[in-house]
């Protein structure tokens, strides 16, 4: 059966001596699998400490704070390993530090106002030999953490699984397009998003923990530097997450925040300004609503009729240009896609020079040369793009000059 013993926590993390509870020090519950016909007072006076440490931050989600931790329990139960469980209270005005306590949940009050900075504060505050970052709205199963705690006994340093919305979750279709590929992608490049990602407490430290720096894809960055430290791995298990934050933006304010990260890309990063309305606003009234306006409603259409547009481009390689002349209809709208794809292609190289830099400092063999196959792969994709460019500017001048 299992059973939840609960131990005095220093602020260094560490079991207080005697179980006493000290100044400064929180009180920790430490859930196992024990075997019933041992002495209660054996587990009391000497409770052994987590394997796994799952790491919540929260700010202001009382809402869905309870079925996250949960299933949390559930799934840490299942897999039969010792746990806790530490949400990270980041300044939250509502009652999401009673609903951690209420679920025997650690809680580590902070004031941040920053995703990398609250998880790494969780992650000195834990115990366990294997972290997992979990996100207050995302609910996870004792698959993807089973197939998790074995990528690393087997020597993963981390990994991360890919999160999927629930059939009945209400969010634009296409930013439900674009989930079958963050399900997928994942995978095939031994990536990760924050909502389900796990390590090792060395490679942790090895790696300083998340950039806080960034305000945002500060996941990405800590798999970039977990991947120089050792294996990463993607599941294929997926979690469930809430698409909350795509209700609560339009398909146009996200193509600009696209356009802004290519002309600014620091100051999308390291400006919580430019993300505050998607990642930091602390106003969770209409969460579960999706606005229904009509300029809604446009914004989201020409948002999907944008990913359709992307989607298509690899599609006409196969068709032959004898077949959509440039003077048709048809070859006017390949022209249009082929013109606005190949612009898009460009960030290829941005991306490919990211992961040149990672590729310098990798430590392992196998993991410069699956950098080095991704580069490859940016360089072709950049190059095709550019070359499109060219001709479509350079059939541009034509045109002008024979205006």
């Amino acid at each position: 059966m299992g059973l939840c013993t609960w131990a005095a926590v220093g602020r260094d993390g560490a079991p207080s001596p005697s179980g006493i509870n000290p100044p400064g020090s929180t009180l920790s519950a430490v859930c196992s699998q024990k075997n019933p016909r041992a002495k209660n007072s054996d587990v009391l006076s000497n409770p052994p400490g987590p394997v796994i440490s799952f790491i919540v931050p929260a700010h202001n989600e009382q809402a869905c704070l309870g079925r996250t931790l949960q299933a949390i329990h559930e799934s840490a139960s299942t897999v039969g390993q010792r746990y806790e469980i530490i949400v990270v209270d980041d300044a939250s005005t509502d009652a999401t530090a009673e609903i951690a306590r209420q679920h025997k949940a650690t809680v580590v009050p902070v004031n941040h106002r920053q995703i990398a900075a609250t998880r790494n504060s969780g992650a000195r505050a834990a115990r366990g030999d294997r972290i997992f970052f979990i996100d207050a709205d995302t609910i996870i199963n004792p698959g993807a953490v089973a197939a998790a705690l074995r990528a690393m006994d087997k020597g993963a340093v981390g990994g991360g699984a890919p999160a999927w919305f629930d059939k009945h979750e209400i969010v634009p279709l296409y930013i439900r397009l674009v989930g079958v590929f963050a399900i997928i992608l994942p995978k095939l490049i031994a990536f990760s998003g924050g909502a389900f990602m796990f390590c090792t407490r060395e490679a942790f430290h090895a790696t300083g923990g998340f950039d806080e720096r960034l305000y945002w894809s500060e996941e990405g960055s800590f798999a970039l530097a977990l991947k120089r430290e050792g294996r990463f791995v993607g599941l294929w298990e997926r979690v469930t997450t809430s698409g909350r934050r795509f209700r609560k933006i339009s398909g146009l304010q996200m193509i600009a925040g696209g356009v802004r990260m290519v002309l600014s890309p620091s100051k999308m990063f390291t400006h919580r300004s430019t993300v505050e309305k998607v990642w930091y606003d602390s106003d969770r009234t209409d969460d579960d609503r999706m606005p229904n306006s009509l300029a809604v409603r446009i914004s989201n259409g020409v948002a999907l009729v944008v990913l359709l547009v992307m989607l298509s481009g690899p599609l006409w390689n196969f068709v032959p240009r004898s077949l959509t002349p440039l003077a048709s209809p048809l070859g006017k709208i390949r022209l249009v896609i082929g013109t606005f794809n190949c612009h898009v292609g460009l960030l290829f190289w941005p991306i490919a020079v990211v992961l040149m830099v990672n590729v310098v400092r990798q430590k392992r063999f196998a993991g410069s040369l699956q950098s080095l196959v991704l580069i490859a792969f940016c360089f072709w994709l950049a190059s095709d793009a550019t070359r499109g460019v060219i001709r479509v500017w350079t059939l541009f001048a034509h045109w002008l000059a024979n205006f």
